[in-house]
């Protein structure tokens, strides 16, 4: 199974203010909807209750140290290696959304990074864990500008792997 890491970022790394993206930018929610998609999306409970409600066409595999009862598609794990455990009887490709203290934990087994990095600076409490960049190759960058002029980039990094 592939694991993926997908993330929204301001351009010092922030992630989030008080359990919410500290901006809104619907090209970048179209993104994240385009690539998820089909697959199961591993988080941590605070990510899943950020959330408007179930997202659709994607199990929700949520990790809490307390047991949760959660309908379907939602379900309860209390570790990461419960939750891709069962991401990998899901589908090939699963993603982890969040937040910091999930990507940290999944960050070394990552194999590759959907990252949109949002030029401009904001407020906020969580960030994006430190990753090396020389473990991974950026494959694809597309920037792009909302009517706003608001900058971005979507980012694709694919974990470098040693020659077998």
């Amino acid at each position: 199974m592939q694991l993926c890491i997908i993330a929204a970022m301001d351009n010092r790394g922030l992630i989030g203010q008080n359990n919410r993206l500290p901006w809104h930018l619907p090209e970048d929610l179209r993104h994240f909807k385009e690539l998820t998609m089909g697959c199961p999306m591993i988080m941590g409970h605070r990510t899943f209750q950020s959330l408007p409600g179930i997202l659709p066409g994607r199990p929700h595999l949520v990790l809490s140290r307390q047991q949760r009862t959660l309908q379907p598609p939602a379900f309860s794990h209390q570790d990461l290696e419960q939750a891709l455990s069962h991401a990998a009887k899901l589908g090939e490709r699963s993603f982890v959304i969040g937040g910091a203290q999930i990507y940290a934990l999944a960050l070394p087994r990552t194999d590759r990074l959907y990252l949109t990095r949002i030029e401009q600076t904001y407020t906020g409490d969580t960030w994006f864990p430190e990753w090396n960049e020389v473990e991974f190759e950026q494959i694809d960058s597309t920037r792009s500008r909302t009517s706003s002029g608001l900058s971005y980039r979507f980012e694709t990094w694919q974990r470098l792997r040693p020659d077998s």
